[in-house]
């Protein structure tokens, strides 16, 4: 096989990998506090060995050599989770909740505490504020429990208050070194267990009531990103054919005996 369909298929399976990424972030374009994937890509090159060494050297340097030979194989080279802020969206619910700045909300789960941007929270049947999955929102004393009925109060800093009575503190966390982040599904994210990295207090976030943030995902992009994927695709996928059908003839036509 002919080092044109080794790179043709590690580019192959490149484009389907971002292919994938595209996907789910056009999939979770109206998931609230949904963050978008990036990636990036970079051709990796194998120098040859006899490219190391120059034997002719006697020879003065005014001989034009060709260029070495290298054989160039894309990888991915970064697949980062994009924080940005998405938009505003006033909807009016007292317990829609919305980030604005660097921070994340914390939740209990039935696997532990996690972190995430989704604001869509309601009172359960046992006081607590919880998210559509059941997790509770968690404030600087554990999960937030708050009486039925009443007027619910939630400043910039995060201070719940029901009928003027304070209740507890939402507590808001960021990570500094964002790359040590990983998501975990319906929104959520949690430092990678290999990381060094920690949740810190977020300073300067604030907790937005009646409000959610949209997903920071851009269809347009993302389609003409699509676009481009699906090209490339089709390329690497002709290089093959074309690769394939190369051999093929070397094998029938030099190769046979005469």
């Amino acid at each position: 096989m002919q080092d044109s369909s080794y790179s043709a298929v590690f580019g192959a399976l490149t484009q389907q990998h971002r292919l994938d990424t595209i996907a789910n972030n056009l999939a979770n374009v109206n998931t609230t506090g949904f963050k978008g994937d990036k990636l990036a890509f970079k051709d990796t090159f194998r120098r040859y060995a006899h490219d190391m060494l120059d034997p002719n050297t006697n020879l003065t340097h005014k001989v034009p050599w060709p260029q070495a030979n290298l054989l160039a194989q894309p990888r991915i080279s970064e697949s980062v989770i994009d924080l940005s802020q998405g938009a505003m969206k006033s909807t009016g619910n007292p317990l829609d909740l919305a980030i604005a700045g660097d921070g994340f909300f914390r939740v209990q789960t039935p696997e532990g505490e996690f972190m995430t941007r989704q604001g869509v929270y309601h009172r359960s049947a046992e006081g607590f504020i919880v998210d559509g999955h059941g997790n509770q929102l968690l404030g600087e004393g554990g999960p937030l429990q708050i009486p039925e009925g009443g007027v619910i109060l939630i400043d910039a800093a995060g201070g719940v208050s029901v009928d003027g009575e304070f209740l507890d503190t939402i507590t808001l966390v960021r990570v500094e070194d964002q790359r040590a982040l990983e998501k975990v599904g319906h929104s959520m994210l949690r430092i990678r267990p290999d990381a060094a990295a920690q949740a810190v207090p977020a300073e300067g976030a604030t907790v937005e009531q009646g409000f959610l943030e949209a997903a920071n995902v851009n269809v347009v992009s993302e389609m003409v990103n699509m676009i481009e994927a699906l090209r490339a695709f089709e390329a690497y996928q002709k290089m093959i054919s074309g690769s394939f059908e190369q051999d093929k003839k070397a094998i029938t036509e030099i190769g046979a005996p005469r």
